[in-house]
């Protein structure tokens, strides 16, 4: 019998990276998957009770968007990973990792961005409190559940190395769908040379955003110059065009569907506030702005290497189920093989 691996879904962007690691290995492996799921009693009760967990992949439209991408493609589905005993457990997030799998061999992949960490961050960590406490991504990565920790560059790998992820279980291999952004230059939007605001879903994440301060943000650095805004896809439509439409100039272009990466392509300059999309600006050499450090953001910001990075984290998946040692040596004796790393240089502006 093939020995069996469960990806855990999030996100869409986290459900599309598990789909495109798992297509290097379903040959060899049975793949399942399942959506990130309440694992104590305590989190059950706040999913099922309270509107705290809305607005997360736990519930909601994020997790049927994620489920509803894993039947149109056909992967098996077995949510809370009940259905078979596993060999590999691949994460989207160490903020919620099940207790049944604490004993599983388990890999953690990078979706994109850490958000900011906080006063509160730190006192989350040092009470010992769940990191989902936090109500942000700020201490994922860092609680070294996962046995192997999968990261978009050195300056990821250094940045969790700095948090508290132990280093000899961090591996750079790149993240799936950030590693090759120069494919997004062909395309055939009809705009170009735009002042392109992306907006994030902070309100629908029960965070506070000044909105209307952020649109007048956006139309001081146009100065006079055309505006794009394309909204997040988790924000209420007609609330953020209606407030666009009133603080930005006539004529500012709003799209809240289409390509992110293509409008980004085709802009002279990227405005954004927590969005992971800046990361496709800094590699196509675009003038960014961002609520983060755009110096700190250059650094972290994910190798380029040609799409690769979804093949790297299958092969890290194929030889450490295969590693028949114990899990804390797997890393000391382990190398990417040369022929997968293609990476290209990517010159900033």
């Amino acid at each position: 019998m093939k020995r069996k691996i469960l990806f855990i879904t999030g996100s869409i962007n986290q459900t599309q990276q598990m789909h495109q690691i798992s297509n290097y290995l379903k040959k060899e492996y049975d793949c399942w998957f399942s959506q990130l799921f309440p694992d104590t009693a305590f989190l059950k009760a706040i999913v099922k009770y309270t509107p705290f967990a809305n607005g997360t992949v736990l519930t909601g439209q994020f997790k049927e968007q994620s489920e509803n991408y894993l039947h149109q493609h056909g992967l098996r589905i077995d949510y809370e990973g009940n259905m078979n005993r596993y060999d590999l457990v691949v994460n989207c997030t160490d903020m919620i990792v099940a207790p049944k799998f604490r004993q599983t061999k388990t890999i953690w992949v990078q979706e994109g961005m850490i958000d900011r960490r906080t006063i509160f961050t730190g006192f989350v960590k040092a009470a010992g409190l769940p990191p989902y406490f936090t109500g942000d991504t700020s201490l994922n990565g860092s609680t070294n559940i996962c046995d192997i920790y999968c990261t978009a560059s050195e300056g990821y790998k250094d940045y969790f190395a700095k948090h508290g992820t132990d280093p000899k279980r961090l591996i750079v291999t790149g993240i799936p769908n950030y590693d090759n952004q120069l494919e997004f230059v062909n395309n055939d939007f009809p705009y170009h040379n735009y002042i392109m605001v992306a907006t994030s879903d902070m309100r629908e994440t029960y965070k506070f955003e000044n909105r209307i301060a952020f649109i007048k943000h956006a139309v001081k650095i146009a100065a006079g110059r055309q505006l794009l805004f394309k909204l997040h896809p988790n924000e209420k439509v007609e609330r953020a065009e209606a407030e666009i439409r009133k603080y930005a100039p006539a004529g500012t272009l709003v799209y809240h569907i289409g390509s992110t990466n293509h409008m980004i392509a085709n802009c002279s300059e990227l405005i954004t506030q927590y969005s992971t999309v800046v990361y496709t600006g800094i590699a196509l050499g675009k003038k960014v702005y961002s609520y983060f450090d755009v110096e700190e953001l250059k650094r972290l910001a994910p190798i380029q290497n040609g799409g690769t990075s979804a093949k790297n984290i299958a092969q890290v998946c194929r030889s450490f189920i295969e590693f028949k040692g114990k899990k804390e040596d797997f890393l000391a004796g382990f190398t990417l093989q040369p022929e997968v790393l293609n990476y290209y240089e990517i010159q900033y502006a």
